[in-house]
């Protein structure tokens, strides 16, 4: 089943859309989830950096330069679908950090524990939520920034707070 079937990436859609792995090692990168052919285009015009890029027709899918990532997350809250998101698998201490766009209230705050759910809404580990930023530039679209073990930074896309409030 695809994901127009039920909403639900698969892997064999998302591994063209994936860094690298030594670039996934190397350090914060973005990971854009998109697989739509829609005329949208404001994570290229986010980035600082140009490393996002759109090719030819403006619904074709964006690309990354990995090269010229650095994860500093500003196209992330640009994205109005919601498929972008900031990994770091680069630590050596055996954790990883998700970031990821919120979009409910209340905020959950810095040092709070949830549960870090998949692209299927399944309760995947325990996350630590270690950063939330909500400034202008991210146009009411507060980053959360949440420590998970290192082998679930590609799966973890979302979170639940704890006590009842998502």
């Amino acid at each position: 089943m695809n994901h127009r079937r039920n909403g639900i990436l698969r892997d064999e859609e998302l591994n063209r859309h994936l860094p690298p792995p030594a670039r996934l090692a190397a350090g914060p990168v973005v990971v854009i989830e998109c697989v739509e052919n829609i005329p949208c285009n404001p994570c290229v015009q986010a980035c600082p950096r140009d490393a996002i890029i759109i090719e030819g027709d403006i619904n074709n899918t964006p690309t990354v330069d990995y090269d010229r990532c650095n994860g500093c997350g500003l196209c992330i809250s640009a994205c109005p679908g919601l498929a972008i998101f900031v990994v770091d698998a680069g630590r050596t201490d055996g954790v990883g950090v998700v970031v990821l766009p919120y979009e409910y209230l209340p905020l959950p705050a810095k040092s709070e524990i949830v549960s870090a759910i998949d692209r299927e809404g399944n309760i995947v580990c325990d996350a630590l939520v270690v950063r939330v930023a909500d400034s202008k530039a991210f146009d009411r679209t507060p980053l959360v920034s949440i420590e998970v073990p290192q082998e679930y930074v590609m799966i973890v896309r979302h979170f639940r707070c704890k006590g009842g409030r998502d």
